[in-house]
């Protein structure tokens, strides 16, 4: 086998990038730049002892660099070619969840036994399985699942031994592949028997243009490996069809279709899912299990803190195979690495170094600034400065879609966005005051007296007499 060559592709088409937006002009990263990516992809696969890599840049929605080390089948690989992504496959199982969720047809606080029978944990909740927090078996009984027959375990009840739960519900993060599988089965029970791969296909991978995400591998596909630790010596490994474990890691793809996938995962696509469920999904769900946070866990994706910046994603594996997404949403980036050997390459540290490459040679030109669209709402606008918890100090802005923000003028105090309720108030969306509900309160005559946010309330002066301040304020006033 030829191991030798190293490859950029040309620049793919756009996955997700309107005419006309920021970045178009930068759209062709430097050519140092360049290099640096493809130097820390080959650094990667030599040191990693790779039969194959291939890595991607997403920025502002679309690919921005591409690039491969080593061979398949005797040839660089390029990127239409299918790679087995394993853990990847639980983010499209969560977006088919959370699908299910904003259609009305289930509540992710709702026992996972309300929609599916037959399971020996019905009363673990939807959340729980998605964010690996149900305390279920990481994995299902019987011999290594993904080196195994799915028929080996053609029920659910065959996934499960004479303890399916290990810890208790609801305390901690253990992952568990079994509960993607219930997931899996979730899918089915409310697609009316419909299989979870043909749901996917129909639901996401069809909308977003994803043609080469298949549950079988179809060519040109790479030939999964294992590589020995003390020769440089290859070994096939099988590539089996998991049946009911197949929502845990059995989807293929490419690193064009996984570009799209980034692209969608940042920004959202409302033939699939919105920017807020998304959003969502990348909240924590559970305490991290170390004593800082340092990596955590959503709904389906996976979390990390690296050099100051929150990566949002998921790692892979199956035999033979290794992949890693990472994202930051809050610079429009993402990295992606795929290879062929079942252990030895760093995929995630990889995939989040290239984001930071990026990042580091060409920090991103942020949106140009505009003015709110129209017409202007003047008693919003009115609403707007100072405003006073207490004697602290704190700004209120207007933003689009009669949105808020609220943040501290001085050192310490508490921020939030909040969204525009269609009763008049609003709700919050992030910190202290995340669904916390901001009413406007008025005197007799009708005009502004304070703001009411979760029973703080906030006076256009410093501790206000004419205010409904809790505990009153003292009748001689200020003092020197």
């Amino acid at each position: 086998m030829t191991i030798a060559q190293s490859t950029e592709f040309p620049r793919p088409e756009p996955v997700g990038h309107g005419p006309g937006a920021v970045g178009d002009e930068f759209a062709e990263l430097l050519p140092q730049t360049r290099r640096a990516l493809l130097h820390r992809l080959a650094v990667g696969q030599a040191e990693g002892r790779a039969p194959s890599m291939t890595g991607a840049v997403v920025r502002d929605g679309r690919a921005v660099w591409t690039g491969a080390r080593g061979a398949v089948a005797g040839e660089a690989p390029h990127d239409d070619v299918q790679y087995r992504i394993g853990s990847l496959t639980k983010t499209f199982v969560a977006v088919l969840v959370l699908r299910l969720r904003d259609e009305g047809l289930l509540r992710l606080e709702d026992p996972v036994g309300r929609h599916l029978e037959g399971t020996p944990v019905p009363d673990v909740t939807i959340a729980q399985l998605l964010s690996h927090s149900a305390g279920l078996a990481a994995e299902p009984r019987g011999p290594w699942w993904e080196r195994t027959a799915g028929q080996l375990r053609p029920e659910p009840a065959d996934l499960f031994d004479e303890r399916p739960q290990r810890l208790p519900a609801g305390r901690r993060h253990h992952y568990s592949n079994v509960g993607y599988a219930l997931l899996g089965a979730l899918v089915e029970r409310l697609r009316d028997g419909v299989p979870w791969g043909e749901v996917l296909r129909r639901e996401v991978l069809e909308p977003l243009g994803m043609d080469r995400t298949t549950l079988r591998p179809e060519k040109p596909y790479a030939s999964g490996w294992a590589v020995h630790p003390w020769a440089d010596a290859l070994l096939p490994e099988p590539a089996e069809d998991t049946g009911l474990m197949g929502p845990a890691g059995q989807l293929w793809s490419t690193l064009q279709d996984l570009c799209r996938w980034a692209a969608f995962l940042l920004r959202g696509d409302a033939r699939v899912l919105g920017a807020a469920s998304l959003a969502e999904m990348r909240t924590p769900a559970v305490p991290p299990e170390s004593g800082t946070w340092d990596a955590g866990y959503g709904l389906g994706v996976q979390l990390l803190r690296r050099d100051g910046r929150l990566l949002v994603g998921h790692q892979g594996s199956m035999p033979g195979f290794l992949a890693a997404l990472w994202a930051d949403a809050e610079e429009d980036v993402a990295g992606v690495v795929l290879t062929n050997c079942t252990s030895g390459p760093a995929a995630g540290a990889l995939a989040a170094d290239l984001t930071g490459i990026v990042l580091a040679h060409e920090p991103r030109i942020p949106e140009p600034w505009r003015p709110l669209p129209g017409p202007l709402d003047p008693e919003l606008l009115a609403l707007t400065g100072p405003w006073y918890w207490g004697a602290n100090p704190h700004a209120l802005r207007l933003r689009a879609e009669r949105g808020l923000e609220l943040t501290p003028l001085s050192g310490a105090g508490r921020s939030s966005r909040f969204r525009a309720e269609e009763d008049g108030t609003w709700t919050g969306l992030d910190g202290y005051y995340a669904g916390e509900t901001l009413r406007v309160r008025r005197d007799r005559d009708g005009a502004v007296s304070h703001l009411d946010l979760g029973t703080f309330v906030f006076t256009r002066g410093p501790y206000e007499p004419s205010a409904p301040v809790p505990g009153g304020v003292d009748p001689e006033g200020w003092r020197v």
